[in-house]
């Protein structure tokens, strides 16, 4: 009796502490649509009289756009690299992830200089024609169409990762059945395997449409009007913190839609094999034109998307890597390194302490808050950044208030001018990362363990760190990793939040690009897509792991 009256006392202290560290990460968030209820009239009056149609017109075409390119690139990888067998498949499968470790802001800029008017292609152009300006039409990469194509381009393994999950995991007995009835190849592609993979089709173009409504670095160095530049301009240029998070709050309006949408696309869905475990299907070996032309269609995305970006940017650091590998260069470096492991180390605790607490009592208060803080992965950075600044000012202001009151002196901005302000987002953004890692080592992990180590006493603390952490140490290393570079690629919160003289990699590259330095943001933008190649290995090789066929690939 004495044991578990010390149990429940330490659960109580848990969910305390779950529901409290909840409300600390959703509140950023939540600030943003309290918002709402301060009108700025005159702000508003204006945004709507100019540029507020701007926003969402552009920023509706950019995430539609977006999503429809990479269903369409990563629906055909997907059935080619789940449905067929050919030389060079094996790497090509993990080739095509590449584009992941690139930023979309990197890869605008590096088409940007291999495009513009002075850039490579069309000075050959001019030197081989003899072209003059005005002569020629060229099309303008800094569009809102040239935004679509830069962003789809890194953000088509989001519908690749899942649709060849759906397409492999799909029985032999299917395309049997439909052989049987004479339904030729094509029908059955459109009638039975499409419709059966929709619904992790559109969850992947959810997610890099969610993407496409965050991004800044890419529309703001297109000079395109969306709600992510309107936010900064409403912020920095109007001065108005209060008229910027509205602004963020429709924003995410907008998301909390397309994530609604999604749910509905599929809600009456529902697919079942029954049985023993079906065979799956055989992929056919290509022969003759088809065994050059699939990898070909496979290698164009990854190509453009990585291969060509990285020989520009490895060109550029190659001329000016003398003058930027200095003392700054270096220190950039360091403070990218630590303030991501910081952030990383923290959301994976914070994941362990919420999935655990989930696991000791899936009450539906706890439930509700934790996943709250795991939406935060779907609003942009810039949202909770907004939020981030509005919580944290005010709570500064309280405290130099009552040190003024008491002891004569002003501290100064001790959260919202510190590193704790990039902390405190980067968590809130990133926690559903590593959620979902931790949540599936833990789900591996057998209740009676639970059990029996509370019979011996054990507190529930003791519990995760000396038994579950051990025995989901991938999971937790994964979480770390990706975590680690999510916060390394993260440029709007950490635009808005940085203290004062503090850079990251991310940050230099986006300045030095929009002085149009573009040789010089090579070596940081390297720097980034290096470390971004790690999870996508670590992504590949869990694949393969979990692969239907992996036994055949070795």
């Amino acid at each position: 009796m004495k044991h578990i009256n010390r149990f429940y006392s330490w659960f109580n202290v848990w969910l305390v502490t779950i529901a409290l560290g909840c409300i600390i990460l959703a509140a950023p968030l939540g600030l943003v649509f309290v918002s709402v209820f301060f009108p700025q009239t005159e702000i508003w009056q204006h945004l709507s009289s100019t540029v507020l149609s701007d926003y969402i017109v552009n920023s509706l075409i950019l995430a539609f756009g977006v999503g429809f390119l990479v269903i369409v690139i990563g629906t055909v990888l997907a059935w080619c690299i789940a449905r067929y067998e050919f030389a060079g498949r094996k790497q090509l499968q993990w080739l095509i992830l590449l584009p992941m470790a690139m930023p979309a802001y990197i890869i605008a800029y590096t088409y940007t200089g291999l495009l513009d008017f002075t850039g490579p292609i069309q000075t050959l152009l001019r030197e081989t024609f003899h072209w003059q300006y005005g002569d020629y039409f060229f099309p303008d990469i800094r569009s809102l169409t040239g935004a679509i194509i830069m962003l789809s381009l890194v953000l088509y393994p989001y519908v690749y990762l899942l649709a060849r999950t759906a397409f492999s995991e799909q029985p032999s007995s299917l395309e049997e059945v439909s052989r049987s009835l004479g339904v030729p190849p094509s029908k059955h592609l459109f009638k039975v395997v499409l419709p059966l993979a929709r619904p992790a089709i559109l969850m992947g173009a959810a997610l890099a449409m969610m993407e496409a409504f965050a991004d800044y670095g890419t529309v703001q160095y297109f000079g395109l009007s969306t709600f992510t530049t309107g936010i900064f301009r409403t912020w920095f240029g109007l001065g108005n913190g209060i008229a910027a998070a509205q602004l963020a709050a429709m924003l995410t309006s907008f998301v909390v839609l397309l994530l609604i949408l999604e749910y509905l696309s599929r809600r009456k869905i529902r697919y079942y094999f029954q049985g023993q475990k079906a065979q799956q299907v055989t992929r056919q070996k290509l022969t003759g034109s088809q065994a050059f032309c699939v990898p070909f269609v496979c290698v164009i995305p990854v190509f453009f998307g990585f291969i060509l970006p990285v020989l520009q940017l490895l060109k550029w650091a190659s001329i000016t890597y003398s003058k930027q590998l200095t003392s700054e260069f270096w220190l950039l470096l360091w403070n990218s390194f630590y303030l991501a492991a910081i952030a990383s180390i923290t959301a994976v605790i914070l994941a362990l302490l919420f999935a655990y607490g989930k696991r000791l009592n899936p009450i539906k208060p706890i439930q509700f808050l934790v996943g709250v803080v795991n939406l935060g992965y779907a609003v942009p950075g810039t949202v909770i950044a907004i939020g981030a600044v509005i919580s944290l000012s005010w709570l500064d202001i309280k405290i130099n208030t009552l040190t003024e009151n008491w002891f004569d002196i002003s501290v100064g901005l001790v959260f919202s001018g510190s590193l704790f302000a990039l902390i405190l987002v980067y968590s809130s953004r990133f926690l559903a990362v590593a959620m979902h890692n931790i949540d599936t080592g833990l789900s591996r992990v057998k209740p009676s363990m639970d059990d029996a180590a509370r019979s011996l006493g054990y507190k529930p603390l003791q519990i995760l760190r000396t038994i579950h952490v051990p025995l989901m140490k991938t999971s937790v290393l994964s979480a770390l990793l990706l975590v680690f570079v999510d916060v390394l690629k993260e440029l709007p919160a950490t635009l808005i939040l940085r203290p004062f003289n503090f850079n990251t990699l991310a940050v230099r590259a986006f300045e030095l690009a929009s002085d149009e330095r573009l040789m010089d943001a090579s070596l940081p933008a390297l720097a980034i897509v290096s470390v971004g190649i790690s999870p996508v290995i670590l992504l590949t090789l869990l694949m393969d792991k979990s692969s239907p066929h992996s036994p055949h690939d070795n």
